[in-house]
């Protein structure tokens, strides 16, 4: 049982777009190496591999019109480079200038996104890899035009992979997510053990929230900015959108927070029913699991893991409880919101049946393109961050500054014939933000030195090709597979399939090959860590303000949206709200991220009241919750607000506004949704009671906003 685990993941990573990923780029990069190899003519196979290599680095997740976009610019760009390096390679001072004019043409394509960003460390890569004047058979144009070559056949062959089963990617990366939402419920589960403290489980949810976020933009992507997802007739691309739709709709449902947990776990700690409420919230997790699971593997979903008996089950302990005289009035609310989340999976059940799926498919939203984010390419953009207040206008004079540096210690000191590792290590390693260039760097040093020393063993030991091949090939598919999900372990693999790749290159090598790199990885680490401090630092603090205002502002906003939607005298539609809400999970995310990334910085470094910073990190987190939880409880009435109620809206508002000005420093007036007078009342004390839980929060937030 101990191994079921375990294996059970590694099962379905084996299913995953990364593992996919992995099979294509090692198909694409070693298949004309071995091939050309057949005929004697490796130079011309590695030639087209690396253009492999180097295209497969814009190969990012996302549509296929991005993807193929991004790879068509790369192979331009890596063939220009080529052929510039190649010809100017034996005059360091043109390299030294070229260097320093790359690479900050290049990394300024940051300001335009991840994958941009990844079509100039293509550019930058072939650079790196030419600086150095090999000796050479091709000359220069031969060179770049098998560069460009393997590069065309890399996109052809990602080509293929994407047509030949146009749904498998969406279908793996929205089965990812559900995964990830069901990780985010089972979580909060531990709101019901008081072995946990109610803190703990907030900070932890906060960063899985971040997680889940990417997953939902990594889907929506791919599902809405694919024409054949979004305009296809039949039931694929259809369901996969219901299905995504419906899951966001439940990833609100099981944010609701319904009360302070340290009063539930006080109130009901003498019975037996806080257990029983974490056992059904697993449950339920595992059914959403179990989703992402048929999702990834492509199989119907054939069985249950909660049934209408379970809540049923609970329900009469609940009227056991209020039979023996304890209100049980926030245990119910929680087990209304829980049917909903059963109702709910019971529908995505319900879409894999062909003949209710054909009934809920007739009605849907159109507005798919509001929901997806659209990366400006304008100039404008990059003229205005030609300056030392732009972040990315720093990192770009930064990674030019050090790698020229890299370039210069490596011409001058005896660091063997690859010196250019010294630059590739300082590229791989630099990152805008300190904190993930600390991080890439002990990852990058530590790998190298485990990877370098198991590449020296296998050479040493392993005189069979057959077997060295073999090791090389089952590297290389690691190495692939986890570059974007786990990059110590891959750097750990990277190692060793480099150095039994040049030892099939040149049969001098040796042992002593492992002992260059792992110099020069440490050389480079050190530069690069080095000028993380003082070659125009960026860190976060300086920039936390922004992220807490618009953290604010989405919840603001979230909030007016949320009465409008219920306000018959000023309704907005559904869509309206949703983005409002998809404002909230986006802002959540990117505040959560960036205290993680100030936590990681030096201490001088951080803002000075970092517990108070991360209490307001946490209280927004709550206070979207609440919203959720009010949005949950309202959609199956038809409640319009009382005049107290009204009363406490418009002081949540005025708490949420002077926050927000606090920060700002500016007095001006925000816009407010026009209150009604409300005619009926539906579920009054329940509205009024979570109403209330949000200006506590809200005040609670502003509280710590001034503090700050």
């Amino acid at each position: 049982m101990l191994l079921q685990k375990p294996l059970d993941d590694f099962r379905n990573f084996l299913y995953t777009q990364y593992f996919s990923d992995g099979i294509k780029i090692t198909i694409g990069v070693l298949l004309p190496s071995l091939i050309f190899a057949q005929f004697n003519l490796l130079e011309i196979g590695i030639n087209l591999s690396l253009g492999a290599v180097c295209c497969s680095i814009a190969d990012t997740p996302g549509p296929w019109l991005h993807r193929r976009n991004a790879m068509l610019i790369t192979n331009f760009l890596v063939f220009l480079v080529a052929l510039i390096t190649s010809i100017i390679n034996h005059n360091q001072i043109l390299v030294g200038i070229e260097i320093l004019t790359f690479c900050f043409i290049f990394s300024m394509f940051y300001i335009y996104g991840a994958r941009a960003s990844s079509v100039g460390t293509a550019a930058l890569l072939i650079m790196v890899l030419n600086v150095a004047n090999h000796e050479t058979t091709l000359n220069y144009y031969e060179h770049a035009g098998l560069v460009l070559a393997g590069g065309i056949w890399y996109f052809l062959l990602s080509a293929l992979f994407s047509f030949v089963r146009p749904f498998r990617y969406a279908r793996q990366t929205l089965g990812e997510c559900v995964q990830e939402v069901a990780g985010y419920m089972r979580m909060r589960a531990d709101f019901y053990n008081d072995k946990i403290p109610v803190e703990d489980i907030f900070k932890t949810l906060v960063d899985k929230q971040v997680l889940v976020h990417e997953m939902q933009d990594n889907v929506r992507e791919i599902l809405f900015k694919t024409r054949k997802l979004v305009n296809e007739s039949t039931s694929d691309g259809r369901l996969l959108i219901m299905i995504f739709v419906d899951m966001v709709d439940l990833f609100e449902q099981t944010m609701a927070t319904h009360h302070d947990y340290e009063i539930i776990r006080k109130r009901y700690k003498n019975h037996d029913i806080l257990p029983a409420y974490a056992l059904l919230i697993h449950k339920l997790a595992s059914e959403i699991e179990y989703i992402g699971f048929c999702l990834i593997h492509q199989v119907k979903p054939r069985k249950h893991a909660v049934k209408i008996e379970d809540l049923d089950k609970l329900k009469k302990q609940l009227d056991e409880l209020e039979k023996a005289g304890i209100s049980v009035l926030v245990l119910k609310k929680i087990l209304v919101n829980l049917r909903h989340i059963f109702s709910k999976t019971n529908t995505i059940f319900g879409y894999f049946d062909k003949e209710s799926f054909i009934k809920q498919a007739k009605s849907g939203s159109t507005d798919h393109d509001k929901f997806v984010s659209h990366q400006s390419f304008d100039f404008k953009l990059l003229r205005n961050n030609l300056n030392l207040k732009s972040g990315n206008f720093r990192y770009a004079l930064r990674v030019s500054l050090v790698v020229f540096t890299g370039y210069l210690v490596g011409f001058l000191l005896p660091v063997g014939h690859h010196s250019y590792w010294i630059i590739l290590t300082i590229l791989v390693i630099l990152k805008p933000g300190f904190s993930t260039t600390k991080q890439r760097n002990i990852e990058r040093v530590i790998g190298t030195i485990i990877g370098g020393i198991t590449g020296a063993l296998i050479i040493y030991f392993i005189k069979d090709e057959t077997a060295r091949f073999i090791l090389m090939v089952l590297f290389m598919l690691i190495t692939y597979s986890l570059q974007r999900v786990n990059y110590f372990i891959s750097v750990v693999f990277m190692t060793p399939f480099i150095l039994i790749l040049f030892s099939f290159i040149s049969s001098t090598i040796n042992e002593s090959l492992a002992v260059e790199r792992i110099i020069d990885t440490l050389i480079g680490s050190g530069i690069a860590f080095l000028s993380s401090y003082i070659v125009l630092p960026s860190w976060e603090s300086y920039q936390f303000k922004n992220y807490m205002l618009d953290m604010l502002k989405a919840n603001q906003k979230y909030l007016d949206a949320m009465f409008r939607r219920f306000n018959p005298q000023n309704q907005i539609n559904i869509t309206e709200y949703k983005l409002a809400r998809k404002e909230v999970y986006v802002n959540t995310a990117n505040l959560a991220a960036a205290f993680q990334r100030m936590l990681n910085e030096p201490k001088n470094k951080q803002h000075n009241a970092v517990l108070d910073v991360h209490k307001f990190v946490v209280l927004n987190h709550i206070l979207s919750s609440y919203l959720a939880n009010l949005s949950t409880s309202l959609q199956d009435s038809q409640l319009v607000f009382n005049a107290e109620q009204q009363k406490l809206f418009r002081k949540s508002q005025h708490y949420l506004k002077l926050a927000i000005e606090w920060l700002s420093e500016t007095t001006h007036e925000q816009e407010f949704v026009h209150v009604f007078e409300g005619t009926t009342e539906t579920n009054e004390d329940l509205a009024t009671e979570q109403l209330e839980l949000i200006v506590k929060v809200s005040a609670d937030i502003l509280k710590i906003t001034e503090k700050l």
